[in-house]
């Protein structure tokens, strides 16, 4: 009976969806991530009024937060849309406006030319950003996950989360030669608007990769059922709250990148904190870090079909959490040394116990019919509560405070706890099949079948490979 979830829709189409996901994903965080790192390193002088720094910062700290904040009106229409109209119409709809709305970020004037108008204009293009980019992991996630064959879920969705991860590695990795061979004036003038006209490949490659995709064999039966919800939003909230609700909590582990690379890059470069970690050299802890994150990730998909999505999310929560006041204790002695290894051990490897996991377990905590809205919402409620975190950590610990790394990391350590618990109240999903994902009351199934099911989903692709 096991053999039969063995494999729903046949090892190519796995792999295909697998493939397009990772694609997409990553070209669509390049464009989310370059935003990211240009806010910590050049929009401060740019488009704000030069003046005070501590303003500065904060302003272009709070202007990368709306792009979060914009995440939860893009979750609801974009969870809709993904719900009603299928997992690969989604996802081209977030490639268009997220690739188009970056492309136009390259092309703004700078506040010496426009004055105001440069950040507000700034604001409302990061708003489409963040809307844009509210259904890509969810829809991602949901159409690798229903794809899967049963027993290999975890190691396959976890590919989303590599996908985002080359991403980043792309947009600091497009930086890096930038700020390191072009002059400081001829790069805050012109230099950082490359990375976002290159996004214009993004547009292009997108749309190729996408539309090639599949609709996923669960959407698809749902549609022949006529089961396809008229407002899944609504019946998602009503059926489902206590499992977004957690969700919410969980995903308030986006503390741990927030504390990286975005914080941190604006604690680590700015002279005013007394620092002043050349631009060029910070640039290279994102990088160095995505990296064992990409090796990392779905060594710990696999690990969360054999024991489950649990342990890994509870103990990358605790551990990422109190290794934040190692990392930021680091920059303030100005040891870049320790930053980076500290930084490679907190986010690269044991942050990705949590991050590794997540695109499995999050849809796997719903029903097919709801599986987008339910997600999406709820996972961009809680990355839109840390999103303002870069902003408060430069209010409450400014330029100058004393003991940065204990309030801040006290802060991290204590949302960290907050995920933590939440994973631990939720049920695990691992065992349980598609059709019974999001029934509280489903029961596993047994471990030995379970193993049975998943031996011959491992088996699968290499017979493949072999008659190939």
């Amino acid at each position: 009976m096991a053999t039969s979830h063995a494999s729903p829709h046949g090892g190519r189409q796995t792999r295909k969806a697998t493939a397009s996901g990772w694609i997409g994903s990553a070209l669509e965080y390049y464009d989310f991530f370059i935003y990211a790192t240009a806010a910590s390193l050049i929009f401060p002088q740019i488009f704000f009024p030069k003046g005070d720094p501590t303003i500065a910062i904060v302003a272009s700290l709070a202007t990368y937060g709306v792009g979060y904040v914009a995440r939860p009106i893009g979750a609801i229409f974009l969870g809709h849309w993904g719900d009603t109209h299928g997992r690969k119409n989604v996802l081209i709809l977030c490639m268009f406006l997220m690739g188009f709305s970056t492309v136009a970020v390259g092309l703004l004037p700078t506040y010496d030319q426009v004055g105001i108008l440069a950040p507000v204009l700034l604001v409302i293009l990061r708003l489409i950003q963040g809307f844009a980019v509210a259904g890509e992991i969810s829809g991602a996630s949901s159409m690798i996950l229903e794809h899967a064959p049963f027993g290999r879920r975890g190691f396959f969705a976890s590919f989303t989360l590599q996908g985002v991860q080359a991403g980043q590695i792309m947009a600091a990795a497009v930086f890096l030669p930038l700020a390191h061979y072009m002059p400081t004036e001829a790069f805050n003038s012109w230099g950082w608007r490359i990375p976002f006209l290159l996004s214009f490949i993004v547009i292009v490659a997108g749309y190729i990769i996408r539309r090639e995709v599949h609709e996923t064999p669960a959407f698809a039966e749902v549609g022949a059922r006529k089961a396809v919800v008229r407002t899944p939003v609504v019946q998602a909230v009503t059926e489902s709250w206590r499992d977004m609700l957690r969700v919410v909590c969980m995903a308030l582990m986006n503390v741990i990148p927030v504390v990286t690379s975005i914080f941190g890059a604006a604690y680590a470069v700015q002279q005013s904190y007394g620092i002043g970690f050349s631009k060029d050299v910070y640039l290279w802890i994102p990088v160095l870090g995505n990296i064992v994150a990409v090796a990392v990730i779905p060594l710990v998909g696999n690990l969360s079909d054999r024991i489950g999505r649990r342990p890994p999310i509870i103990i990358g929560a605790l551990l990422s959490g109190l290794l934040s006041f190692g990392y930021l204790y680091a920059i303030s002695i100005h040891s870049v040394t320790m930053a980076i290894v500290l930084s490679l051990l907190m986010w690269g490897l044991v942050y990705q116990g949590y991050n590794a996991v997540y695109p499995s377990f999050y849809p796997e905590l719903f029903p097919t019919r709801t599986r987008v809205s339910a997600m999406a919402i709820s996972q961009n409620l809680g990355t839109a509560a840390t999103a303002m975190l870069p902003a408060l950590f430069a209010t409450v610990a400014p330029p100058g405070a004393a003991n940065i790394p204990l309030i801040v990391g006290s802060l991290t350590l204590g949302i960290c706890i907050i995920s933590a618990i939440a994973c631990f109240t939720a049920r695990e999903t691992y065992r349980v099949r598609m059709e019974d994902l999001g029934n509280p009351d489903a029961v596993p199934v047994p471990e030995g079948d379970y193993h049975a099911a998943r031996e011959q989903a491992l088996a699968q692709p290499k017979l493949k490979t072999a008659h190939a």
